[in-house]
């Protein structure tokens, strides 16, 4: 990433030091301290190339909807999480942190706004057949079409079904039932060591939300009718299963174990020839890295074959891995199942839709955007 100087900064956009500021206070260009005069900071040149982008375009009514609608300005407010100055942030928490000591359900009862949860014990599902992610599915289908809507429902209500949820979707996922934490439970479901059983407590805390992604988003606008959490839910984990969402990490996975067995140039050269990007590298939100990623990885200690796969990816791609190059790397560290990171993202995402699904609730507004037609009009008779 290229920094500029104040004066510079202020040169290009044509903006007083106060306005400039105040672009750095909402998120909207990056900044960090000059090493050579602590007491100067130097701006992120490609944030304010992109602020300029913007003002080039027009700023009509049409002009930001259509920028805001994909990775564009912010256009919802929530108290849940935000990811500023190259941080995650859930409530106020850094994510990164509070993953190194807690457990989902104590991140649920934090993105919730909630007492803490019960440990629950949940009944045996083990419908034949059926993989772990159908059972998911399927599980929160079935609660969907009979639970109740959330109209009327207060918090700690809401709070008692999202603890409910969240404990089923566990059994589903692992097809068992049982006590203990999310990550115990699904880490007896892969005969996972106490190691192993740490790790996956980290990254189900990495993944537990992520601001207006593109399934929490789904997840809220279902809330917004006064759909059932388990149907605001479904709908976050049906949008999941897209490639370029929550089974980014398969091609990552797929890249990875191409390059333990032939080699990283033979991988990527492979990429390359099937005009395939190289997955999992970078993030629009983080110029200077994925910190779920840095840390994850830095827990799990890759050895050194999967380290340089890893770094080579990043060298080939320019950047530093997301957090979906780190799920893939840790399911080949401690021999997960091929869909183990799918099963990981949804399963901590889990309490990011229902924290979502119950502040959109709260709000009793319908999100309900209006579409720029460019069909045809009215055709006149022959």
């Amino acid at each position: 990433m290229i920094w500029i100087g104040r004066a510079e900064a202020l040169s290009l956009l044509g903006v007083k030091p106060q306005t400039l500021y105040a672009y750095v206070s909402r998120g909207l260009i990056a900044s960090r301290p000059d090493t050579d005069d602590p007491r100067a900071s130097l701006y992120s040149a490609a944030d304010i190339e992109t602020l300029l982008k913007r003002r080039r375009s027009g700023r009509g009514r049409d002009a930001i909807a259509r920028a805001a609608i994909s990775w564009g300005e912010p256009v919802m407010e929530t108290a849940i999480t935000t990811v500023r100055a190259g941080k995650l942030i859930y409530r106020g928490r850094d994510a990164v942190r509070l993953a190194a000591e807690a457990t989902l359900e104590e991140t649920a009862a934090i993105l919730w706004d909630a007492g803490p949860l019960p440990v629950q014990r949940a009944a045996e599902v083990r419908p034949p057949g059926m993989s772990g992610k159908a059972r998911a599915l399927t599980f929160l289908a079935e609660r969907a079409a009979r639970d109740p809507p959330s109209f009327g429902r207060g918090p700690a209500a809401l709070a008692a079904e999202g603890a409910g949820l969240l404990s089923g979707f566990c059994g589903a996922v692992t097809g068992a039932g049982g006590r203990g934490f999310f990550h115990q439970r699904l880490a007896r479901h892969w005969n996972l060591s106490p190691g192993g059983t740490d790790l996956l407590r980290r990254a189900l805390v990495l993944v537990a939300d992520h601001e207006l992604n593109p399934s929490t988003f789904a997840a809220r606008v279902a809330a917004s009718t006064g759909a059932p959490l388990a149907a605001c839910a479904l709908a976050g984990c049906a949008t999941l299963t897209g490639p370029l969402h929550g089974e980014a990490s398969a091609r990552a996975l797929a890249y990875l174990r191409s390059a333990l067995e032939t080699g990283p140039d033979t991988a990527l050269t492979d990429l390359s020839a099937r005009g395939q990007h190289i997955p999992a590298i970078g993030h629009p939100l983080y110029p200077e890295g994925d910190p779920r990623a840095a840390a994850l990885l830095k827990w799990m200690k890759p050895d050194a074959g999967l380290r340089r796969a890893i770094r080579a990816a990043e060298t080939a791609g320019g950047d530093g891995a997301n957090i979906d190059m780190a799920l893939a790397g840790l399911t080949v560290q401690l021999n997960l199942p091929e869909d183990a990171p799918f099963l990981i993202f949804a399963s901590g995402r889990m309490a990011g839709w229902i924290a979502h699904a119950m502040e959109q609730r709260a709000s009793h507004r319908i999100i309900r955007p209006r579409a720029n037609y460019t069909g045809s009009w009215i055709r006149s008779a022959l």
